[in-house]
């Protein structure tokens, strides 16, 4: 089965169809380094790992998500602090592969950064102006949008309705009131490097530009990102790639990510609804975190509420207390391949919700057959299945016993079972409910069975 993929460029979906299928590139826009990475940063980290392993499954892919790390957010930050940017970037890098390695985010085959693509930065804008598509004024090289006809056409408005609401900065020195920043100059307090125009620092879009096409070459399969980079990040870097590639198309499919939204408002610092990763992880597990970011369709805003992770973690319960109950599939998943209607379901423009009701028909199925080893064989292909969404790799008895922070530890909860069993001996149903109920207030829920008391926690 095909591939086919949502272009917003040409808002339709189409088979995709990569240039050479030994050496699929992806270039998706990665963190700006300079604060905790929150729901709304994880939600493309992860739809784009599930791209990811979707694409390797079939092709060689070369992925690049870089990372930012020239911004005056970072500048701000740093003055703030007292620290060179270098420092507040490197401090905020850990914390973002920390909490994505904890959501299960596979690293990319490269992450540049744009610190280290200066000299290519400045030789692409030299490049521009020679060409006529950039100019310099008052120290700023920009980007004139009437050199480039097509501006506009990934967001389809014209110039006077992109402009309209947008965060445009007006400025004298412009030909244009869109025309957009390559190089601005840098006052002694702010990071600079110098350059044929004076010491400066490169804009945001001319990073991204510089390092797709020295790490992927001048024409990319897939670029991603989110719904908000589509104007202006997204539009400014077609334009100054195509023109400074010499007409060459820079992407050939474009996918964007809907928003995060917490309680039906969309997220953001103005509001104080900034919902943060590394605090999510203090209330449950990062693999539950993941699934609840995969459960609505990727193109689609995804709501996020008190419910979210706990509705999560009760499905993973349901798929883990298939792989704990049934043995013998361990030794064999990595050789099965994947279900083909969880895989038509990925196929069909990542679909990960039917492809999350996929794997329940498949847990489904396996709990009630009465063969055991079409059992196993199911098991099997659940675990291979769930692999391609990042779902499912932990050992099932751990899951079910993974120690949230703060939580009451795997020693104490043993111990109660231990003193709820033998009140049970005694006869003392009293003292064994009061230890079931104390068992559930701190998140355990307990099941008796022929093979003794199992626990799990909740979230």
């Amino acid at each position: 089965m095909s591939i086919h993929l949502y272009n917003t460029l040409t808002r339709a979906r189409e088979v995709f169809e990569p240039a050479d299928p030994r050496r699929v590139t992806m270039y998706v826009c990665g963190p700006t380094v300079y604060s905790r990475p929150h729901i709304g940063n994880a939600r493309p980290a992860v739809i784009f790992d599930v791209l990811a392993r979707l694409l390797r499954s079939r092709y060689g892919l070369v992925y690049v998500r870089n990372i930012t790390d020239i911004d005056d957010k970072i500048n701000a930050a740093a003055c703030e602090a007292g620290l060179p940017i270098s420092d507040i970037s490197s401090r905020y890098l850990d914390f973002y592969h920390q909490d994505m390695e904890a959501l299960g985010v596979l690293p990319p085959d490269i992450e540049p950064r744009a610190t280290d693509h200066l000299p290519g930065i400045i030789e692409m804008i030299r490049h521009l102006v020679a060409a006529g598509h950039a100019y310099e004024a008052q120290g700023h090289v920009l980007f004139d949008i009437h050199s480039f006809e097509a501006y506009g056409q990934l967001s389809r408005r014209d110039r006077q309705e992109l402009l309209a609401g947008a965060r445009v900065e007006v400025a004298d020195y412009k030909k244009n009131p869109g025309d957009f920043v390559l190089w601005k100059p840098s006052t002694e307090e702010l990071p600079g490097w110098e350059s044929p125009w004076g010491r400066g620092r490169p804009g945001w879009h001319i990073e991204c530009s510089v390092m797709a096409g020295e790490h992927l070459g001048r024409t990319i399969d897939i670029h991603g990102g989110g719904n908000d980079l589509i104007f202006p990040h997204h539009e400014n870097e077609i334009a100054q790639s195509t023109c400074a590639h010499d007409g060459e198309i820079f992407a050939r499919y474009w996918l964007h990510n809907g928003f995060v939204n917490v309680d039906s408002t969309k997220m953001s610092k103005s509001l104080g609804n900034i919902v943060t990763v590394c605090e999510l992880l203090e209330q449950a597990p990062g693999e539950a975190i993941r699934l609840a970011l995969i459960s609505a369709h990727y193109r689609q805003p995804l709501e996020w509420n008190d419910e979210v992770l706990t509705e999560s973690c009760r499905k993973l319960d349901r798929l883990y207390g298939t792989l704990r109950d049934i043995q013998g599939w361990q030794q064999h998943w990595s050789d099965v391949d994947a279900d083909e209607h969880f895989l038509a379901a990925l196929e069909d423009d990542l679909n990960t919700p039917r492809a999350l009701a996929a794997l329940f028909d498949l847990a489904r199925a396996a709990n009630s057959s009465a063969d055991e080893q079409r059992r196993i064989e199911l098991a099997a292909r659940l675990r291979a299945s769930a692999e391609l969404l990042g779902l499912l790799g932990s050992d099932a008895q751990q899951w079910f016993q993974t120690e949230p922070c703060g939580a009451i530890s795997k020693a104490e909860i043993e111990q109660l079972i231990e003193a709820r069993e033998t009140a049970r001996s005694q006869r003392d149903f009293v003292t064994a409910d009061r230890i079931r109920a104390q068992l559930e207030t701190a998140g355990v829920s307990i099941e008796d069975s022929a093979q003794g008391t199992r626990w799990r926690r909740t979230c």
